[in-house]
Formats: C-alpha cells, sequence, structure tokens
C-alpha cells in the first residue's frame, strides 16, 4: 500500500518535475538513484552499504578493464575482471551460503554448527549478476565503458527490478541511460503491465498462497512437520496451487517492473513467454525466467565451452550450469537437488527423447491434437514435481510429499480434500486459463475488430481503476505474503 499510493506517485512525480535540460537524463537519473536507495532502505536499511559498495566496485572495474586495454595488456584487463566476478561471487558467497558450508562441515565431521546467522541482503543475487554481466561484457568489448557513475548506478539500482529481477543486461539498456524518449502512450502502457501484474500477484498468486498454507497446516497437524498430507487428492491439490502460485507471483513481479520501467522510459526485456504451454522441459526454459536462464547460458555455460566440446565434457557443463542455478535459488540440498533433476531431465530430452519432442505439429487434426496434449501433460507433471522439491525445507519432506501424490498415501480421497477441491475450484481453473495465451487471444481478436479497439481504449481507464480498486480491498483486508523470489 505505502509502495502504490504514497512512493511510486511521488517518485514519479518528482521525476517529470525535474527537467531534461538539453536532453540531458542525468538529473532524473539522480531521482531514480535517490528513489532506488529509499526503497532498499525501506526493506533493508544495513545492507544499502553493500548494494552501493557493489555499485561503485563493478564501476571501477570497468575503468580498469578499459585502461588496461588502452594500454594493450589482457593480463591487466584479465586481473581486472578476475578481482570483479571475486568480489562480486565473494560477497554473494559469504552472505547467501556461509551458514550453508559451516553446516554442511560440521555435520561431516560430527562438531557443534557455529552459524553466523547472517540475514540475506534483498536482491543480491539479482544485482550481483547484473554488475557481473556488465564487467563480463566490457571484457569481452561487446559494451562501451560507462564512465558516468551515476548512470551505472541507475542500471545497478533500478528499484523496480532490484529486488527480484528481471536481470537486467546493460547491454540492452546502455543506451536508455541516457537517451530513452518518454511519452504518453508508453506510460500508459506501463500503467496497464503494472496493473495486470499487481492484479496477477494479490488476486490470483495470494489465492493460490492461501490452499498452500491450508495443505501445510492440515500436513502438520494429521503426521507433523513434514510427515505428509491428508490425502493424496489434498497433496495433488497442493502441488498444483503451488505450480500456479509461484508462476503468477514471479510473473505478476515482472511485469510490475517491466510497467514500472516503462513509465520512466525504460524498456526493459520479457522475463516469461507463458512457460506452461511448453512442449518440452527445454522449451519450459527457455519461457521460464528467461533473463536467468539466458544468463547461465551466455556467461557460464558457453564460457565452459557449450556444445562445441566433446561429448563427456559437454555432459559435465550441463550438469554443473543445472548446479549452481539450483544453487544460485538457495542453500539447501533441495534447490541443489531442483537443479540437477532438471539437468537430469534436459540430458534425457536432448540425448533420448529429442524426436519426440519439440514445437507441436501443425494442423488440428485429432491424432495431432492428441500428441501436444501429450507433450504439455509430460511437461506440467514434471513441472510439478519439480515445484514440490523447490518449496520443501528440506529433501525428505519433499520426499514425503511426493510419496503421498505417487502411491503412498493411505487413501486418495478425504473429505478435506473434496471441500477445498470445491472452495477453491474457480481461482483454480482462473489460473489455469490465465497461465495460457487464452486471454491474450480473446483481447488480440477483439483489439482486432474497429469497435473493439475503440471499444477498449475507451474502457482500459475503467478495468485498470477497478482491478486497483480491488486489489486495494485485497491489500486492506488480506495479510502480508511477500513475493517468492524476494528470498533468493
Amino acid at each position: 500500500m505505502t509502495f502504490l499510493y504514497y512512493f511510486l506517485p511521488i517518485v514519479l512525480a518528482v521525476y517529470f518535475l525535474v527537467p531534461a535540460r538539453g536532453g540531458s537524463l542525468k538529473a532524473r537519473n539522480w531521482v531514480i538513484i535517490a528513489a532506488s536507495i529509499v526503497f532498499y532502505i525501506w526493506g533493508e536499511p544495513v545492507y544499502v552499504l553493500l548494494l552501493i559498495g557493489q555499485t561503485v566496485v563493478g564501476w571501477v572495474v570497468g575503468l580498469l578493464i578499459e585502461r588496461a586495454r588502452a594500454k594493450g595488456s589482457k593480463r591487466m584487463m584479465k586481473a581486472a575482471l578476475i578481482g570483479g566476478i571475486a568480489a562480486g561471487i565473494g560477497s554473494l558467497g559469504f552472505f547467501k551460503y556461509s551458514d550453508f558450508f559451516v553446516e554442511n562441515i560440521s555435520n561431516l565431521f560430527g562438531t557443534i554448527p557455529s552459524l553466523l546467522g547472517l540475514a540475506l541482503p534483498i536482491g543480491i543475487s539479482f544485482y550481483t549478476f547484473q554488475v557481473l554481466s556488465y564487467e563480463i561484457d566490457l571484457y569481452d568489448g561487446k559494451i562501451k565503458l560507462q564512465k558516468s557513475l551515476p548512470a551505472f548506478a541507475t542500471y545497478v539500482t533500478f528499484f523496480p527490478a532490484l529486488v527480484a529481477g528481471p536481470i537486467i543486461r546493460y547491454a540492452h539498456i546502455e543506451e536508455q541511460l541516457t537517451t530513452r524518449a518518454h511519452s504518453w502512450e508508453d506510460f500508459r502502457i506501463g500503467i496497464r503491465r503494472f496493473t495486470f501484474g499487481l492484479a496477477k500477484k494479490i488476486l490470483l498468486a495470494n489465492t493460490m498462497g492461501e490452499l498452500i498454507e491450508i495443505y501445510k497446516a492440515s500436513e502438520v497437524s494429521a503426521y507433523g512437520a513434514g510427515g505428509g498430507g491428508t490425502a493424496a487428492l489434498f497433496t495433488w491439490l497442493y502441488a498444483v496451487a503451488y505450480t500456479l502460485h509461484i508462476y503468477f507471483d514471479f510473473s505478476g513481479y515482472s511485469d510490475m517492473a517491466i510497467g514500472v520501467g516503462r513509465m520512466f522510459g525504460f524498456r526493459l526485456r520479457e522475463n516469461f513467454n507463458f512457460p506452461y504451454i511448453a512442449e518440452s522441459i527445454t522449451d519450459f526454459w527457455r519461457r521460464w525466467h528467461i533473463s536467468m536462464s539466458f544468463w547461465f547460458r551466455d556467461y557460464v555455460y558457453i564460457r565452459l565451452g557449450g556444445n562445441r566440446v566433446p561429448p563427456a565434457r559437454r555432459l559435465f557443463n550441463i550438469i554443473f550450469v543445472w548446479f549452481i542455478t539450483g544453487f544460485w535459488h538457495g542453500a539447501g540440498w533441495n534447490f541443489i537437488f531442483w537443479g540437477l533433476y532438471y539437468a537430469a531431465i534436459l540430458l534425457v530430452e536432448k540425448y533420448a527423447l529429442s524426436r519426440f519432442l519439440g514445437p507441436g505439429d501443425a494442423g488440428k487434426t485429432a491424432r495431432k491434437q492428441i500428441v501436444v496434449f501429450a507433450r504439455h501433460f509430460y511437461v506440467m507433471i514434471l513441472v510439478a514435481v519439480g515445484w514440490v522439491f523447490f518449496d520443501a525445507a528440506s529433501l525428505p519432506e519433499a520426499a514425503g510429499r511426493l510419496a503421498m501424490m505417487f502411491g503412498g498415501a493411505d487413501r486418495f480421497v478425504s473429505p478435506e480434500a473434496l471441500y477445498y477441491l470445491r472452495s477453491y475450484m474457480v481461482p483454480l481453473i482462473a489460473c489455469a486459463i490465465g497461465a495460457t495465451q487464452i486471454p491474450a487471444r480473446i483481447i488480440k481478436y477483439v483489439a482486432g475488430t474497429g469497435k473493439g479497439r475503440k471499444a477498449l481504449i475507451v474502457l482500459e481507464p475503467v478495468y485498470i481503476c477497478a482491478l486497483l480498486l480491488v486489489v486495494t480491498a485485497y491489500l486492506v483486508d488480506g495479510s502480508f505474503n511477500p513475493f517468492i523470489y524476494f528470498r533468493f
């Protein structure tokens, strides 16, 4: 509520009241930087110094790389890059993984762990990767040096994407830092995108979150923490709810970030492309958290040789990339297993199932539609299983839930499961439809007609205001439900 009705309107007002003299955006960039610092302090006052420090270090590393390039010293360039990577990965590793390593080493030697108990700095996984991408791309000569510290700080600290992405590549907004355009059309599109993202989070993701919490409370009540659910159907209901919850939660945040960015004149890249319509797990990861998937592809997988290496090394590259992808999400064995789980599936698809998967067949014959449905079903089952590991507090907890789903429950149906299935049937159906292209196709069809397009233009302010009113009512009446990816 504070962000929606105080912070964002005030920042936008100040931003556009500050003149862009001679086309220069320096003053407006300072507004964004100041707003981003206030935004970060609101949630994490102590670690704002870490954010500022990483920003300054990334900028200085860029200067050192370019100075070494001017001197023709490849060795000094490499030293500067290694120093920058060490600073970024070092701070990320210290704050995010110290207790994980201490605990596991202590368990290995049978000693009592002395945990540091450090709070995880908000957004560190995201802004660290942004700084690293700038340093690496500058070293490779793919981008030009950013001499202006304020412009570079605008890139790193930009508050809409600061705490949960998308991971912005410097190359994608390099020109926008100094020459972006502003228009009422961009502002209108930004408001619409932000509002839709907010509605996805509050109305859809949070409703699924309620069902998830009900299941977990029932699970603990029936068997103790991590002991399983009350019936197989209820556990499947939980898995489906979490699958929809994390999509609308994270894609909703990305929509909000892209929408706010558009209001300020930035055109951020898409982070989701209907991942639940994918026909293979390979396709799923081209559509889910696109900025992260492509970051690991470009800066890890390709750096290790990608597909240009012998088969054994290629196998190692894939496994290693997915190991660190899982580990990036959290300091827990369930996240590591989740990453390796996808590595195994992708390897099977690559070497055994490639001829059976891939793009859906053209046409609408019954046989082809059955094939496409089978592919979708295959993807959604594997993805739902993956999210069970992702959401679990431990591997035994995940194993217990999966056992309930696949034959380990005393019964398949219970009165409790049927009650919550009936209670949440409408939002489940709404979320399932909303995760597909059906709503977008309906809007596109309506907009394709002259009268429909005019009606949408006239009605847009009405339904945007109506959505904001409904969301506000939910925010006033509901409990605090933070975005899932704030954890990472």
